[in-house]
């Protein structure tokens, strides 16, 4: 089969490789879709310590059923040409963390496109556990979605914001413009973006962001206290990943308020900690999602609350490379590229 192999910083190929074989348990998944993530930008870059090459990128798929394991068929629940997505965070199910819903804390998690061959291919293998299967009126373009969306769901869940909050999401790339979208699953209305993009603003804003902010035109924490009469925000979610962004994630909260971490740009960053314990600013991460997270994305995909139509590109997989560089020097309006084993669609 051809996949898109990672074989070096800003090294991206189109190679054959063997098909994947399914195990017992398993089930492969001929891929329809699978999104390039930011994780992985920063990983085709050589900046990202989990993806070593040579690796095959993506976790962000959807598919068609190729083929099924003996005891994962014998379950009744699977069937060749079956539409699915899958959660790629494959963990052990009987550590602490996952006993208490927090598998995406899995002692032993392993990652498809870090740990495991990614979805950036014809084909790709993961446990039958880890397979679910579409409602009829998803269609395999907005399940390819899915996976960024239980991220999404996590950073939201952790900024916990109650209806009457403003909350502060810097980073329109697909997880904050999916955080957007969660956060007004609380109620929230106040919502402040911030991204150089004026295209992606112009997608938050359609989504329903109240007030935008391009630092390029004004100082980002200067506009947060203008538009908050000096308090700042309860809640805020850094969704890039830069010194920068984290700083003023921070700075952007009032007393007492919460900011949460979850773009992977940088592996470090130096942070007002004695502001935090000074306004009593609580900090977390948000790393991946839980299998209820997971779950409720679909749901919610399924039931039109969350999902990217506006900006999404299609590209035939051996384009792929190529979309790993515009991405990273000028997206444009592009808010997900969809790559397509075989062709686009």
């Amino acid at each position: 089969m051809q996949a898109l192999m990672y074989e070096g910083p800003k090294v991206m190929q189109i190679r054959e490789v063997g098909l994947p074989a399914a195990g017992e348990d398993d089930i492969v998944i001929r891929v329809a879709y699978s999104g390039i993530c930011g994780s992985e930008l920063s990983g085709y870059l050589g900046k990202n310590t989990l993806r070593k090459p040579p690796m095959i990128f993506g976790h962000e798929f959807s598919g068609t059923i190729a083929a099924i394991g003996g005891r994962a068929e014998a379950g009744g629940r699977w069937r060749i040409g079956q539409r699915v997505t899958a959660n790629p965070l494959v963990t052990c199910g009987h550590c602490e963390p996952c006993l208490s819903g927090r598998q995406q804390l899995c002692l032993s998690r392993q990652l498809l496109s870090a740990a495991l061959p990614g979805s950036n291919a014809e084909y790709v293998k993961l446990p039958a556990a880890f397979v679910y299967a579409l409602p009829d009126e998803v269609t395999l373009r907005q399940a390819a979605m899915t996976e960024p969306a239980a991220c999404a769901i996590r950073a939201a869940e952790l900024a916990a914001p109650k209806p009457a909050d403003t909350v502060l999401i810097l980073g329109m790339g697909p997880i904050g413009l999916l955080a957007l979208q969660a956060v007004q699953q609380y109620g929230v209305r106040e919502i402040i973006v911030v991204d150089m993009n004026e295209d992606r603003l112009g997608i938050a804003r359609a989504l329903g962001a109240k007030h935008l902010i391009c630092p390029s035109a004004v100082d980002t924490l200067e506009e947060v206290k203008r538009l908050t009469g000096g308090a700042g925000v309860n809640a805020a979610i850094d969704a890039v990943g830069a010194g920068l962004t984290r700083k003023q994630a921070v700075l952007a909260c009032k007393g007492g308020g919460r900011t949460v971490f979850t773009g992977l740009h940088e592996e470090e960053s130096v942070l007002p900690v004695n502001i935090a314990i000074r306004s009593e600013v609580s900090m977390t991460g948000a790393f991946a999602y839980s299998s209820l997270n997971f779950q409720t994305a679909l749901k919610w995909i399924a039931e039109g609350r969350m999902g990217l139509s506006e900006g999404v590109v299609e590209a035939p997989l051996h384009e792929g490379g190529y979309w790993f560089e515009k991405l990273l020097n000028q997206p444009g309006h592009v808010s997900k590229v969809l790559l397509v084993p075989g062709g686009t669609s």
